[in-house]
């Protein structure tokens, strides 16, 4: 066992027997090489967990391989595949609008409970004939769940297929990652998955942003295509980050420009600094600000965190 893997392990050891965590995995893919797998806890490391918007990190990737693969490009409006989203002044919305969270739609319409999540066609009508917070491009606000709608019609338009068919097709399949890397997860994987345990959440934060173990545990939600969020494994993503990194799902010329600063201002959601590379928030959790240049990558409620860093290992938890 190498010298950080049993650092990391006995750390993840701790905290289960602590009662801090019920279960925790690690991995960690440097220059190419797997060099952390660590696990504690009622779960392996091939046991995936709904991991709430770290999917994220897995819908902003997808629609970087439509670009590669020339499906649709960043500047591609999203009204040229969806004529109904134009409506309401939301016709100059592009792709990169909607991966730097400045399409101006940053929550659900009212229409949409979770319990509608799983009918697609119904939520994506809604958010095609929504009104716009902002003129699109202009400002930016997180895109909570909306995000991952509008990342799946494009790319259910542009290739007649639903995200989860794309995913193991382009990613999962190709990396050797299948049953790590989730969007719709099929009802017989559902057993294998670790069921979740709550934690009390904020009174009064809205229901996009609380992270709830009934949702994350509820078979309809666990079975449907919803890309704003996913059911992985700490060792599916980094090996999807380290793929990107070591050129096998984007060449280098996209790596830089999809890692570089697109949009920075003040997030319309939560009135925090945002700085956004095209579909992540640049900056690593925790590391100081002049660190934070290249590294990219979604957080997700119940504390799972994935990135990647150009310069080094491209870690998950």
């Amino acid at each position: 066992m190498s010298g950080i893997q049993e650092r990391i392990q006995r750390r993840l050891e701790t905290l289960v027997s602590t009662g801090a965590e019920t279960g925790v995995q690690v991995a960690v893919y440097q220059d190419g090489a797997l060099i952390v797998d660590a696990v504690a806890g009622r779960l392996t490391s091939t046991t995936p967990i709904f991991s709430f918007s770290t999917g994220k990190n897995v819908s902003a990737t997808l629609a970087h391989l439509l670009v590669a693969r020339g499906f649709l490009g960043y500047d591609t409006p999203v009204a040229d595949l969806w004529p109904e989203f134009a409506a309401h002044g939301k016709a100059a919305a592009t792709l990169r609008h909607v991966l730097t969270h400045t399409v101006g739609l940053p929550a659900m319409p009212r229409e949409i409970t979770p319990r509608e999540l799983p009918a697609w066609s119904r939520v994506c009508e809604s958010l095609a004939a929504a009104e716009p917070r902002w003129p699109p491009g202009t400002a930016m606000g997180y895109h909570s769940y909306t995000f991952g709608y509008l990342v799946g019609e494009l790319a259910r338009r542009a290739t007649g297929r639903p995200v989860s068919e794309l995913l193991r097709e382009w990613i999962t399949a190709p990396l050797g990652i299948e049953g790590q890397l989730y969007f719709g997860v099929p009802e017989e994987s559902l057993p294998e998955l670790a069921p979740l345990e709550q934690q009390q959440a904020p009174a009064d934060a809205p229901w996009e942003n609380q992270p709830s173990a009934d949702f994350g545990n509820d078979a309809g939600i666990l079975r449907a295509d919803i890309p704003s969020v996913g059911t992985v494994t700490a060792h599916g993503l980094a090996a999807m980050y380290d793929a990107v990194l070591q050129g096998k799902l984007v060449d280098s010329a996209q790596l830089a420009h999809l890692s570089a600063p697109a949009f920075e201002g003040v997030d319309q959601v939560f009135g925090t600094p945002a700085r956004m590379a095209l579909g992540f928030p640049l900056g690593r959790i925790g590391a100081p600000a002049e660190e934070n240049s290249v590294a990219f990558g979604w957080p997700g409620g119940g504390g799972s965190y994935a990135y990647a860093d150009p310069r080094g290992a491209s870690p998950s938890r």
